[in-house]
């Protein structure tokens, strides 16, 4: 991170952390050693160097750039795993990712469903930003669940295109979430009867049909 603010001469103004797992926070004790700015986590996850914790319905304010974010917390991957939105765009860590969604390590099934579906009722332009590329895994397992879906089958091949020019496919947006992704999406009859398949029993409820098709993911 330090190579690449360099390079592109930028400048570390503050640190946003959405949950403690160490790939996501592995590099701030160097990066405050080189210049100590704010660090943005939540309330009770062990953050290295965290300087103002936040939760639910906090505003974190950046004036260098001219930008604000309101916290979301969305506990599922992690126990306090949060979400920051502002200026149209969503840093939602772990949580929700392109076409998929994260594991639920420290949190329940339900709380994931229950920040999924908080995340969801944003507007449908909000830009995505997940935390890890992983767009086309996920949606190869999306076309498992949904197979019939002519939105996702072009989501995938614009991603191919996109990673075969060695181009992101992030950020995407929420209203291409709500549209191809399975785990935004378990109240859809094709989900539901995916989820029945794979369990070999008749389940509807949304938070056992997510948590059939978080199983399957897990095992694929």
């Amino acid at each position: 991170m330090k190579a690449y603010l360099a390079k592109e001469k930028l400048e570390l103004v503050a640190i946003l952390a959405t949950h403690h797992h160490p790939d996501h926070t592995g590099g701030i004790a160097e990066l405050i050693a080189a210049k100590r700015v704010p660090v943005h986590g939540p309330k009770g996850e062990p953050i290295p160097a965290l300087t103002h914790p936040v939760g639910q319905g906090d505003k974190v304010e950046i004036p260098e750039l001219a930008a604000s974010f309101t916290v979301l917390d969305i506990p599922g991957h992690t126990r306090a795993h949060v979400a920051y939105y502002g200026l149209g765009a969503l840093f939602c860590g772990d949580t929700l990712f392109a076409c998929g969604c994260g594991r639920v390590f420290e949190g329940t099934p339900e709380q994931m469903l229950e920040s999924l579906s908080k995340l969801a009722a944003l507007p449908d332009a909000t830009r995505v930003y997940c935390g890890h590329e992983y767009t086309l895994a996920n949606i190869e397992f999306a076309r498992q669940v949904d197979p019939d879906n002519a939105t996702l089958k072009a989501r995938e091949e614009k991603a191919r295109q996109q990673r075969a020019a060695g181009k992101p496919t992030l950020p995407s947006t929420l209203g291409e979430e709500r549209a191809t992704n399975p785990f935004l999406r378990c109240a859809e009859p094709v989900v539901v009867e995916s989820a029945n398949k794979y369990l070999g029993a008749r389940v509807a409820d949304p938070v056992r049909v997510f948590a059939a098709i978080r199983d399957w993911k897990n095992r694929v």
